[in-house]
């Protein structure tokens, strides 16, 4: 498989920092932002890899660094093969939508949708214009909360909706460029949103809520990444990819 040049969002740490470790295991090339990687322990430039990857610090939610971010993935790799929009965040504080302040929604929809969707349109560009690439793709990082309320963090859930109509406009938009787009939907995965939950959940997961009675891992997230961007599922584009160990799997 030819390497690609990929841009990963939100790549410090927990699925983004899974996802950058495995495209560049796999020999991709990768810039990945976050807002901060200093003191991360984890970083995967710590790590040992086949593909070239690059910090650059970035908040998705700002225009400016949306657009410096693109500028400087080019002049680092000169052209891009794939984007993964990974980058999001919980509320800061669990509440009942009946108490939800605006200012938690704006952040929450700021980071989580509107900066993804608006980086998706300048990473468009530069795709279309990428006429070489082996493969071009979209990757959207949304979640089993796009289709499970939650009442308790309803600003999180309407923010994954979102992405999820966002994939569908992206592939409908893209289609006849030849870029195909993917929506992975991940379910309990360790990190540290999950963090404060964990006990509630290892009591969850062992009582059945989902069919395969374990955690999801960062890493899991980022093999289904890299199985995107290898083409072998090229005649799949606006689908929904659920990593969830079975959690939405209907049962009596």
């Amino acid at each position: 498989m030819k390497s690609l040049n990929v841009l990963v969002t939100g790549g410090t740490r927990g699925i983004g920092a899974g996802i950058v470790r495995e495209l560049a295991d796999a020999g991709h090339n990768v810039v990945f932002c976050g807002r901060s990687n200093s003191g991360y322990a984890g970083s995967p430039a710590s790590h040992p890899q086949n593909g070239k990857i690059v910090f650059h610090p970035c908040d998705i939610s700002r225009e400016e660094d949306r657009k410096d971010l693109i500028s400087a993935f080019l002049r680092e790799f000169g052209t891009m093969d794939a984007l993964v929009n990974n980058a999001g965040v919980a509320p800061e504080q669990r509440t009942d939508i009946l108490e939800m302040k605006q200012e938690s929604f704006d952040r929450v929809m700021n980071i989580n949708l509107k900066g993804p969707f608006f980086l998706t349109q300048l990473a468009v560009k530069e795709l279309i214009r990428n006429q070489h690439s082996a493969f071009r793709c979209i990757i959207n990082i949304g979640s089993v909360s796009a289709v499970c309320a939650h009442i308790e963090r309803g600003e999180y859930c309407l923010s994954k909706a979102g992405v999820a109509m966002a994939t569908k406009l992206w592939a409908a938009r893209l289609a006849c460029e030849g870029i195909a787009v993917y929506e992975l939907r991940p379910g309990i995965i360790k990190s540290d949103m999950t963090r404060t939950v964990t006990e509630k959940y290892d009591r969850l997961i062992e009582e059945g809520l989902t069919l395969q009675k374990r955690w999801g891992l960062p890493s899991d997230i980022g093999k289904a990444v890299r199985m995107l961007l290898s083409g072998d599922l090229a005649y799949s584009t606006g689908q929904v990819i659920n990593i969830d160990g079975g959690l939405l799997v209907e049962r009596f």
